[in-house]
Order: C-alpha cells, then sequence, then structure tokens
C-alpha cells in the first residue's frame, strides 16, 4: 500500500489526509503540538467553517485565482462540507451573510470531529515534528527530513503549511520553501484580510467603537478600488471589522499612491433625506447647542469627532446653523473620510495573498507540474478570498481534491 506524507495538519492538511485514508496509508506530521492551532482562533474562536450561498457565487467572493478553483470547489462543495461535519456529530447554523459555524460556537467541536476520523481512518499523526525539507531525486520527491533527525519515506507527499499569517500558529512560510526548491515560482506575498492603520491622529478618540449597516468606499488617488455595506470597528492605530478585511486587499503599499477611506455613516438616506432628518433633530433641539443635537443620531462616541471636523462651533444654538453648514455637515457624516497609512503588519492577517504561482499546479488533481507525486492545498497556494468562510472552504476542498488524486505518479 502507498504512502502518502502530509505537511501541516491544518484544515486543508486534515482533510487531504481523510480523503487519502480511504485508500492509502497516510502520515500528518504538525508542527505544533496540537492539530489545527489556527482553527481555534478562526471565526474568533467560532469557526467560520464555510457559506451557505449557491457554490456558483463562490467564485465573486474570491479575488485570488478563483478560476484555478472551479474543480476543488465543485468536487468537494460547501454543501459536502455541512454534510461532512453534520455527519461526524457536529451541528451547524447559518448567520448573518451565510456564515456557517457551529450550533456550540466552538471551534474546537469542528478540530475534535476531525481529530476523531483521522483516528477512526487510522491516520498516523506525528505532532511537535517540523519538517526542514522534502528530498527530490530526479524531479521525483522520495522522504521528508525533521527537525528531529529522522528521514520519513513515502509514494505521494502533499504539502498544506499555510502561509505567513498567525505564525504563532505554525504558518512560518516553509512550504514556500520546500516548493521553491522544487523548481515552483512563489508569487510575491502580502497581507490580505487585514486592518487598516490611519493617518489622522483623531482616530485614537474612535478606538473601541463599533458601527453597523454603513458603507466603507476604498479611493486610489481618487478612484472607487472598493466599496462595501456592513459592520466595522475602530482601532487605535486605524480601522477593522469585515467590510474593512475584505477592504484591504485591494489596498496597494506604496508611498507614490493616495489612498482615502471614506465611511457613509448613513447609506440608506440619499443627501436630500439626510438633510430633512437632521432639520427635525434642529427643530426638536432647537434652542440646544450643537454638541448636544446629534444624540439621537450618532454614537455617544463619535459626535465630538464630528463637530471638529464640521467646523460648527459647538456651543453655536441649532437654530443659528446655516443652511451651508447643515449641507456640509451632511457631506461630512455621508463621506467621513480619513487617509489610508497603509496595512497592518502580514503576521496579523487573517489570510496570505500570494504563494505559489497556480500556473505550475494541476487545478484538477492539484498535483505539481514539476514534481508528479507532490501536491499542495490550502493557503500555501495563490489563492485567497473575502471574509464570511470561503477561504476556509478553499482550505478543505484543495485538501480533499489533494487527497483524492494521488494515483498515476510515474
Amino acid at each position: 500500500m502507498k504512502k502518502i506524507i502530509i505537511v501541516g495538519a491544518g484544515p486543508a492538511g486534515m482533510m487531504a489526509a481523510i480523503a487519502a485514508a480511504d485508500k492509502y496509508k497516510v502520515v500528518l506530521i504538525e508542527r505544533n503540538e496540537k492539530l489545527g492551532k489556527k482553527l481555534y482562533i478562526t471565526g474568533k474562536g467560532r469557526c467560520n467553517l464555510t457559506n451557505s450561498k449557491d457554490i456558483s457565487e463562490f467564485f465573486d467572493y474570491i479575488p485570488g485565482n478563483a478560476h484555478f478553483l472551479y474543480s476543488a470547489l465543485y468536487t468537494f462543495t460547501n454543501t459536502n462540507t455541512m454534510d461532512f461535519f453534520e455527519g461526524l456529530g457536529v451541528n451547524l447554523k447559518v448567520e448573518r451573510g451565510d456564515r456557517v459555524f457551529p450550533v456550540s460556537n466552538k471551534s474546537s467541536d469542528i478540530i475534535n470531529a476531525l481529530r476523531r476520523e483521522l483516528e477512526k481512518k487510522k491516520v498516523t499523526i506525528l505532532l511537535n515534528t517540523r519538517v526542514t525539507s522534502i528530498n527530490i531525486e530526479d524531479a521525483i520527491a522520495t522522504s521528508v527530513s525533521t527537525d528531529k533527525g529522522h528521514v520519513i519515506s513515502g509514494d505521494h507527499f502533499i504539502v498544506c503549511t499555510g502561509g505567513l499569517s498567525y505564525p504563532q500558529t505554525g504558518s512560518t512560510g516553509d512550504g514556500y520553501e520546500f516548493a521553491r526548491e522544487a523548481g515552483h515560482n512563489i508569487v510575491k506575498t502580502k497581507a490580505s484580510l487585514v486592518p487598516i492603520e490611519i493617518k489622522d491622529e483623531w482616530i485614537k478618540d474612535l478606538q473601541g467603537l463599533s458601527l453597523k449597516n454603513v458603507e466603507l468606499t476604498l479611493l486610489q488617488d481618487n478612484k472607487i478600488i472598493y466599496s462595501e455595506f456592513g459592520e466595522m470597528i475602530f482601532t487605535h492605530y486605524g480601522i477593522s471589522g469585515p467590510i474593512v478585511l475584505s477592504g484591504s486587499r485591494f489596498v496597494k503599499e506604496n508611498k507614490n499612491i493616495s489612498i482615502t477611506a471614506s465611511i457613509n455613516l448613513k447609506p440608506a438616506l440619499s443627501p436630500e433625506e439626510l438633510d430633512r432628518r437632521i432639520q427635525r433633530d434642529f427643530l426638536k433641539f432647537n434652542n440646544k447647542a450643537f454638541k448636544n443635537s446629534l444624540n439621537e443620531l450618532l454614537p455617544q462616541k463619535l459626535i465630538e469627532t464630528i463637530i471638529n471636523l464640521s467646523n460648527i462651533d459647538g456651543e453655536k444654538k441649532v437654530n443659528s446653523v446655516t443652511k451651508q453648514e447643515r449641507k456640509d455637515l451632511v457631506n461630512l457624516m455621508q463621506n467621513f473620510s480619513m487617509s489610508v497609512k497603509g496595512l497592518r503588519p502580514i503576521a496579523e492577517a487573517i489570510v496570505t495573498s500570494g504563494g505559489i504561482d497556480v500556473n505550475k499546479i494541476d487545478p484538477s488533481t492539484l498535483k505539481s507540474k514539476i514534481v508528479n507525486n507532490l501536491s499542495f492545498a490550502g493557503e500555501i497556494i495563490d489563492v485567497d478570498a473575502f471574509t464570511g468562510g470561503f477561504n476556509m472552504q478553499i482550505a478543505l476542498s484543495t485538501g480533499h481534491l489533494a487527497g483524492k488524486n494521488i494515483e498515476n505518479e510515474y
């Protein structure tokens, strides 16, 4: 019986092992002390497993080489994922944005289900073991060497070591070096799904403020590069949250490029409707100072910043606010703009953009076109998606496809 060596026990590696174990002897090697370490922190510890949208819609949420993933996503779909985990005894639920979570809200339930399945299929698991190299002779992978001085031979090798995000979970880029030594090109890696840093000093005053139902627009040299409606949060260095993380995918870090983040605080209202709403509030608080007239329109923590940026004297009576000042206030609320400094470090990113060039990987099998008995799955490949469970589905789908397509080696 062929022996399959899988390097990396994240979601892609565990799924590859489960898929391959139906026909082969499988050895799963993980540098950490436990399986699925990064899974513990996904979805804020709740594990956003996949998304319940029709699988055909997934490609709209994958800005990084979506075409390459057709075989993987249609071979093992989101429906297959949900059926698989429910079959393992994990009850699932669908939340806002069609995101799928375990009913328990515990990532550990997903990891434990995968571990039990690996044990059921008699997969050999080596923890606290770091692969230091994949040994290749005459374009054939023969074995892996480990930091413990062991050389483990095998017939087929699947690398699922992740990207560069959250290095404390073991994603330190080792797999890129394995691929490079095998002859693969590595597309430059960068942070994707990462918070955005803001230049404006007043941003610190808004730390901790969470906004819902707002629209974020990113403009590069005054041209729109991204726009999305949803939730976000202010931090001491800038902005984060679902719509910000997705938008970060389009931020180019270049000193010669000017990028602005603009928030429409009231996207459901036209400028005219918002103006009428403000007039109603002003009428209601007719004899109050301007600074005390916005409590029903804006979160308390945002009011002082809006007043300062509006250039309207906070002590001015609302019945003295001019039509032009009111018009400028409307514009400020619907174009609450700030200057982008850049992205947070890649170590803080949810996923890595870039990785092994897809041109030298067979999309129908995930085998290397250079080394026939070597495959890749998960984040190590140059594919990435927005938040919402899409990246997890990519990991599971590519892992499954790689584990099922091992025959006809050489």
